[in-house]
């Protein structure tokens, strides 16, 4: 596993710096004052994990693409494979994108571009920047380009559950015989710009919206001013952040022929949608992520043997009502005894990352045998079914079986279940 993800002072790159964050419950979150996980990549930083890639093309990056393949190399190191020896050309490159802010500046300047006046240089870094950059495909083209792999390569754009249902391509592909191995990246940009218009233009409309506001509508509630917290009793607001995680899924007999450091399993993912017709909705009762779980645990496993689930919440209260709820169902008695947490707060809401980033830290929980905290969560919400962990310290637990869960808007619900080793 490998991240490119906001840190304190400096991005956190390993899982030693992902668990150094996560297992104090430290939030990383504030810049100059605005609640935003800004990673603060330099140029220093790239060019020490990546010296070989021609300026022709790293000087048309966008964020997205650096985060990307730094989140890429730091894997690779972490799982011993060298990419440049062509360890990875057999590899599936399997790449989550939620969202396009990365690439609107490279859009725009090829949009607004006059090929009658456009010098034949400046033609061609137009050129160059628009097929690097113009679409969500950006990050797996230039993966697939630095580890000249010949397997599937692929973007997905399912907002916030891109990486875990990538997560989940990689386990069926490996499972089917297709490859051997699988390298998943979930990386995003927020648009700190593009955000605070959309809050304004919803302050601005805000008696328009609350009347026309169905009880199944979410609450909208980003902010940069102040700090989420996830299953507090005080969350009102949602913190959003950039970055990127990277995890190697290998088939177990690839992984023992090589001699490497195994983690943890994917068991199973499962996607499931609310079913309403409202594109911004999601039904609070969390039937179809009860349903998501039970495809996920099919005959073979059961809930006794599944004590902790990494939640997916943002810090809104919709998301929390609709774990809570599923939580209640799927544990029914035992719900109080279950321990859920989120590190959203530690790192920020940033988009198809997330995906990623909860395989690995919940893989790093289960290896431990301890269960980080939900960061910011220090008076938990009355309504709550689980156990969130709030405070700054981890939970000893000894654990063989686990669940993480994405989400994104309009409904979609994804579940991973994962093993030890």
């Amino acid at each position: 596993m490998g991240f490119c993800l906001p840190g304190d002072g400096r991005p956190v790159f390993t899982a030693g710096d992902v668990w150094n964050v996560a297992a104090r419950g430290a939030t990383c979150l504030v810049q100059n004052g605005v609640y935003y996980g800004s990673v603060n990549l330099s140029d220093e930083m790239f060019d020490e994990r990546l010296p070989d890639v021609p300026p022709f093309f790293s000087r048309h990056y966008t964020d997205a693409h650096r985060f990307g393949l730094v989140s890429l190399a730091e894997a690779c190191a972490d799982a011993q494979l060298d990419f440049r020896a062509g360890e990875l050309s057999k590899a599936a490159i399997l790449v989550g994108r939620g969202g396009v802010d990365a690439n609107i500046d490279s859009y725009l300047s090829v949009l607004r571009a006059d090929p009658r006046t456009t010098p034949a240089a400046e033609a061609m870094e137009l050129f160059v920047a628009a097929e690097q950059a113009v679409t969500p495909s950006d990050v797996a083209l230039v993966q697939g380009a630095l580890t000249r792999s010949n397997g599937p390569c692929f973007t997905v754009s399912c907002g916030c559950a891109s990486s875990a249902l990538q997560i989940g391509h990689a386990q069926r592909m490996i499972r089917n015989g297709e490859v051997d191995i699988a390298v998943v990246t979930g990386v995003d940009v927020f648009s700190v710009k593009l955000i605070q218009n959309i809050q304004s233009l919803l302050r601005g409309a805000q008696d328009t919206y609350s009347a026309i506001r169905s009880p199944d509508m979410p609450t909208l509630l980003p902010s940069f001013d102040a700090l989420m917290r996830p299953y507090d009793r005080r969350a009102d607001c949602i913190n959003h952040g950039e970055g990127s995680a990277t995890v190697i899924v290998e088939s177990r007999e690839h992984a023992s022929r090589r001699g490497a450091h195994q983690y943890g399993q994917v068991l199973a993912q499962a996607t499931t949608r609310d079913g309403l017709a409202n594109p911004l909705a999601c039904d609070e009762t969390g039937d179809e992520l009860v349903h998501a779980v039970s495809r996920c645990l099919g005959d073979r496993w059961g809930l006794d043997q599944v004590p902790y689930v990494h939640g997916g919440s943002d810090g809104n209260v919709v998301v929390t009502r609709f774990e809570s709820n599923a939580i209640s169902k799927l544990y029914g008695s035992a719900a109080h005894d279950v321990l859920m947490t989120s590190q959203e707060g530690c790192f920020g809401h940033n988009g198809a990352p997330a995906g990623c980033l909860g395989v690995a830290l919940t893989l790093l929980m289960m290896g431990q045998g301890e269960v980080c905290p939900t960061a910011n969560c220090e008076e938990p919400a009355e309504d709550l079914t689980f156990d969130p962990v709030p405070g700054t310290s981890t939970r000893l637990i000894d654990f063989d079986y686990a669940l993480s869960f994405n989400y994104q808007v309009g409904g979609v619900k994804s579940a991973i279940l994962l093993g030890s080793p």
